[in-house]
């Protein structure tokens, strides 16, 4: 299996390789949300983050792996106005689950929270969401 690179790392502002387990999913919400104070994003906007990075992450811990290992790749970064965040696994990519009897509402409160969401999956090399959400203002290190 070829695994194509997440994003190149040397233009990423934070960039996290976690086991996925269920713990690490907290830990990244705890970055993301740093990082969102850190920019100074309108509260609303920071809980949009924090919520659909949540879910993001929760579904490659539920749903990516079978033998329950593997790894959720995050990459977040500001882009002009906007805060970018790319979430990743290099499981069995999206489709349904065997521990799940029908859709589940993850991905539609991600598209819902998130001003752009990119999905990008593939069976053999996993799968990836690229979401970004806007400020009001301009991004930048308070």
């Amino acid at each position: 299996m070829t695994r194509h690179p997440v994003v190149d790392a040397r233009a990423s502002d934070i960039t996290l390789n976690l086991p996925a387990r269920p713990e690490n999913v907290r830990v990244v919400r705890h970055v993301l949300g740093a990082l969102a104070d850190a920019l100074a994003l309108p509260e609303a906007v920071a809980a949009d983050v924090r919520l659909a990075v949540t879910e993001a992450c929760t579904n490659v811990v539920r749903h990516a792996y079978a033998d329950g290992g593997g790894t959720i790749d995050v990459v977040a970064r500001p882009r002009g106005d906007a805060l970018e965040v790319v979430v990743a696994d290099s499981g069995r990519g999206l489709g349904p689950s065997p521990d799940t009897a029908g859709p589940g509402f993850g991905l539609p409160l991600i598209a819902a929270l998130a001003d752009t969401l990119e999905i990008e999956h593939d069976a053999s090399d996993g799968s990836r969401l690229v979401m970004s959400f806007r400020a009001a203002a301009t991004i930048g290190v308070a």
